[in-house]
């Protein structure tokens, strides 16, 4: 025994320890380096954000901390995904690196911190084995969206020690290094929000600072500039999802209460069985039985109670599930955003918390001290882990691309699953297969009408079928429930253009500024009608090109689209010169870009240019009058 633990107290042991770690990770999380994007938030994320695609910027950094994005607040994840793009540009496989990456080194400083914390070198190791491979936390790791899991994670864990760092030897440069890390965690996912409850309880085990009722209010105190940071992320997280919560019409609170009460349970289920996973449980409403909450809240009082008859004894117990539920409290679903039921996702950081429970009680019990080297020993672990890692692997399995990932959706769950019928249509969709891309939207839609992503996918199917009218209306009810979307109230825009109402396209590219003054492909089209239209009352030379000016300003001169649109606007205030020299840059950066098709365009207009001919897109036809 004492060799055994000498050997774990050595840095070779550690180091070897975290090096297995992060092997084991890599087993299970190393296949998504081949996958694609999914048409499930990525494209908000990453795909289709011109903001993210354009790469890190001063301008980048300032909008991601000044604008709200998917209904929420994560200015730092968002920097993240802009860095990806600098240097991955669209290849899925350099974003999925840095999910796999991020989260190898949470599951590094998880066994780091909990070693220091409890000096016990191979619980902690268990532990952290749990984290890294266990299936629930697929779904934070394989999904490029959920960057800020992983993300917030190593933040979390960085401040855990951090923190115990400061509570060896307290000082005002230590807390504050430990808050940054923390307001970097917020900023990162606003999940984190009881994270100073979290190192209360801490406090009181394993750090052992709580020893009584004046000790205990002097560690609440010391938390409360901590506490003023989460108040912050809360508000910002509300303001950043007004209009995206479930109404009491739509979801009344007693629903969402019973729901939470059960998901509770569901988790544990879940860790303990992990099967039949999916990116999204559709939400019960009214129709989980009474008898099924009754007993869900009799198991989470029961364990309450005894974690608190056992916090001498087994304090462990207490600081586990009281983490377990504190984390879990901000996305348990009393505010409900969204019609999930629960989700994967929100396992990640929470579970930390049974783990610990877990594996410590299992370790301690008396009635298998006897045994408990075979209880705990290399066999017992070797299978738990296999068994974890051929689940985890084979459920990133089907995070591949959006057809494996909802197709396993509809078959693990059921077919009232509207997500899964509108990422199935969205695939067909993106493969070509209208006619099959729809039936799943009109589905998805029978089945939750207010899903505003399932109406602009069934817009964009109808435009390719040419049924422009009902597109736009259901363009129209997307942007009612969403209106801060400014992609797709571009493609609204775009559809009342090719439906002869150019004045009602204008008047949403403006509307797109008044959500987002740096939405530069709203400048830009904004320049070319104003500086092109056939109707010289929708013509404005001024305003083409301050509008041109300021989209080239904000993609820095990269976009040779906006090029052509400035170019245009010139000509129309009769600064020919100005107009050839701006095309002409514009046809290199086309060039550079193997966009032969915006060259060739570009070199016609430069002839129109020189004989002193503004531009005049006779697409632009207008069936409504001018304001």
């Amino acid at each position: 025994m004492k060799l055994k633990q000498r050997l774990a107290g050595s840095q070779s042991a550690v180091v070897g320890a975290s090096a297995l770690l992060i092997a084991l990770t890599w087993v299970v999380f190393g296949q998504t380096l081949g996958h694609a994007f999914i048409n499930y938030d990525d494209g908000a994320y990453v795909t289709q954000n011109k903001h993210v695609l354009a790469g890190i910027s001063l301008r980048g950094i300032a909008w991601a901390f000044t604008h709200f994005q998917v209904n929420n607040w994560h200015p730092v994840t968002m920097i993240s995904h802009m860095l990806d793009c600098q240097f991955y540009h669209l290849k899925s496989g350099g974003h999925h690196f840095t999910n796999v990456a991020l989260h190898s080194i949470g599951v590094v400083l998880l066994f780091a911190v909990l070693r220091e914390m409890t000096n016990d070198f191979w619980r902690s190791a268990f532990v952290a084995a749990l984290f890294a491979i266990h299936p629930l936390h697929v779904e934070s790791v394989a999904w490029v969206a959920e960057r800020k899991d992983v993300l917030s994670g190593v933040f979390f864990f960085l401040t855990l020690g951090a923190y115990f760092r400061y509570v060896r030897k307290p000082g005002v440069a230590r807390y504050m290094t430990m808050s940054i890390l923390f307001a970097l965690g917020l900023m990162s996912k606003a999940m984190l929000v009881t994270t100073p409850l979290v190192l209360l309880l801490l406090d009181y085990w394993p750090v052992q600072r709580i020893r009584d009722s004046s000790t205990f209010r002097r560690m609440l105190a010391e938390k409360i500039p901590l506490l003023f940071l989460s108040a912050a992320a809360s508000v910002a997280t509300i303001l950043a999802q007004t209009g995206a919560f479930s109404s009491a019409d739509e979801l009344p609170l007693s629903w969402r209460i019973t729901n939470a009460v059960v998901t509770c349970v569901t988790y544990l289920r879940q860790m303990i069985w992990p099967v039949k996973l999916a990116p999204f449980y559709p939400h019960p409403y009214n129709e989980v039985p009474l008898w099924e909450v009754g007993i869900a809240l009799v198991f989470l009082v029961s364990v309450t109670a005894a974690a608190i008859r056992w916090r001498k004894r087994r304090p462990y117990f207490l600081t586990g599930w009281l983490w377990y539920l504190l984390m879990l409290l901000p996305v348990i679903g009393v505010l409900q955003v969204g019609a999930q039921a629960h989700a994967d996702r929100y396992t990640y950081l929470p579970h930390i918390g049974i783990y610990l429970l877990v594996t410590w009680a299992v370790a301690d019990m008396s009635i298998y001290w006897r045994y408990r080297r075979q209880l705990l020993g290399i066999s017992t672990v070797i299978i738990i882990m296999v068994a974890l890692t051929w689940s985890a692997w084979r459920q990133t399995g089907y995070w591949r691309n959006s057809e494996t990932l909802w197709q396993h959706a509809l078959a693990v769950t059921s077919d009232n699953n509207d997500m899964a019928h509108a990422g199935l249509g969205g695939t067909l969709l993106a493969r070509g297969n209208v006619d099959e891309a729809i039936p799943h939207f009109r589905k998805a839609l029978q089945l939750r009408p207010s899903n505003a992503l399932v109406h602009g996918s069934l817009a964009r199917a109808l435009m390719q079928q040419g049924h422009v009218t009902e597109a736009i209306t259901h363009w129209q009810v997307n942007l009612e429930l969403r209106p801060n979307d400014t992609s797709e109230r571009d493609s609204l825009a775009r559809a009342l253009l090719q439906d002869g109402r150019l004045t009602d396209a204008v008047a949403q590219w403006q509307q797109s500024l008044q959500h987002d003054s740096d939405d530069w492909d709203a400048l830009n089209n904004l320049a070319w009608v104003f500086a092109t239209a056939p109707d010289p009352a929708m013509r404005n030379a001024t305003e083409a090109i301050e509008s041109a000016e300021r989209a080239a300003e904000i993609t820095e001169g990269k976009e040779p689209i906006v090029f052509s649109a400035l170019a245009a606007a010139y000509a129309e205030g009769g600064r020919f010169a100005d107009a050839i020299n701006t095309a002409k840059r514009g046809a290199a950066l086309a060039t550079e870009q193997n966009n032969s098709e915006l060259r060739d365009e570009l070199q016609r207009n430069i002839a129109l240019y020189e004989a002193k001919t503004p531009l005049r897109d006779n697409s632009l036809q207008n069936s409504s009058p001018p304001p």
